[in-house]
């Protein structure tokens, strides 16, 4: 079972990995934004840039949070999608790598 998992992950080279990026941002600074008008271009900057599969904003632990699901080739593609969430929000960030049912599936054999 574990070299099914194994060798379906280093064979699997036309996937792309999935990345929910989690990013909170703080109330002062988004405040801030939101009261200037500058929230709505700087998102939409940031979506430009990062080019996600999917966006949903929330609220978690009190403060303006974004998730985002972004497909990854390689590990040094995450300070990219990083980077414009620290710059442009002040945000923290979390990085989680996800799966879809499909992929869960492929995994089992």
């Amino acid at each position: 079972m574990i070299e099914h998992v194994f060798s379906t992950m280093t064979a699997n080279n036309e996937n792309k990995m999935k990345f929910l990026f989690k990013a909170n941002w703080p109330n002062e600074n988004a405040n801030e934004q939101f009261t200037a008008g500058k929230v709505g271009e700087i998102i939409q900057g940031i979506l430009e840039e990062i080019k996600p599969e999917v966006v949903y904003l929330g609220i978690e632990g009190g403060k303006r949070t974004a998730f985002r699901i972004v497909n990854i080739d390689e590990a040094s593609q995450m300070p990219g999608v990083a980077e414009p969430l620290f710059l442009g929000l002040n945000a923290h960030v979390e990085i989680i790598p996800v799966m879809t049912p499909e992929d869960l599936a492929k995994a089992m054999g």
